[in-house]
């Protein structure tokens, strides 16, 4: 069965799902290291969250979207110490990220609770890399520099003020601030802007980035944008 998913991060959110009453497990494979568990024992997790319904589709071995795998090659070339992923959403990215980079310390930020809840889920069943908050960015007063690279990746085209969110980011991050946007306009009525090449360079220079890599994908518009 587990071919169908990303065991690790299926295995971890069902055993935050019975650390918060959602099912019942052996003790054995609720207390036993992520990366201890073997084959059998990821399929008896699969099998049991599947009996209790619990919502696994968030965590089908999709192919990488375009614009995903763009932003994780550019990750992968730049090796991240730690990340803020802002608006992690339904972990489209944030996912594929994970499974990349185990090690990486990772802050995911979202204003929906039931977003920060399905992250708060997979940290109890064991990804401890990972922690998640409910943040506005544009009212946060982490200290600057705190993160090594800020993803906001299909969430500028949302936020309302704009420049005080890419001005909260670069603020937060200590090397990069990496974009993605669409490029065309969409039916979507969630998305208040269309963020263009030049809107995007005259919002990052006046935060003091004057290195931005651009790169067009399938219908988005790609931006690496690093902090002097």
């Amino acid at each position: 069965m587990q071919e169908r998913y990303l065991p690790h991060l299926a295995a971890a959110y069902i055993r935050g799902s019975a650390a918060k009453g959602q099912l019942s497990l052996p003790a054995a494979l609720q207390e036993k290291p992520l990366s201890a568990l073997t084959y059998n024992d990821t399929e008896t997790l699969l099998q049991a969250g599947k009996e209790a319904a619990l919502k696994l589709h968030y965590f089908k071995n999709h192919d990488e979207l375009p614009r995903v795998k763009k932003v994780m090659g550019f990750l992968k070339a730049i090796q991240p110490e730690s990340l803020l992923d802002v608006g992690s959403g339904r972990g489209v990215f944030l996912f594929p990220f994970l499974c990349a980079f185990p090690w990486v310390p990772v802050t995911s930020v979202d204003l929906l609770p039931h977003r920060v809840q399905l992250m708060e889920t997979l940290r109890l069943g064991g990804i401890d890399t990972l922690t998640a908050l409910e943040q506005d960015i544009c009212q946060w007063d982490m200290p600057e520099n705190a993160f090594d690279v800020v993803t906001l990746l299909e969430v500028l085209e949302h936020i309302p003020d704009v420049a005080a969110a890419v001005k909260a980011a670069v603020r937060l991050a200590r090397r990069y601030v990496v974009v993605t946007v669409p490029s065309k306009p969409d039916n979507n009525p969630e998305h208040i802007h269309l963020l263009t090449k030049d809107i995007l360079t005259n919002l990052f220079t006046q935060c003091g980035c004057t290195h931005l890599q651009f790169d067009g994908v399938n219908g988005h518009l790609f931006l690496a944008a690093r902090k002097e």
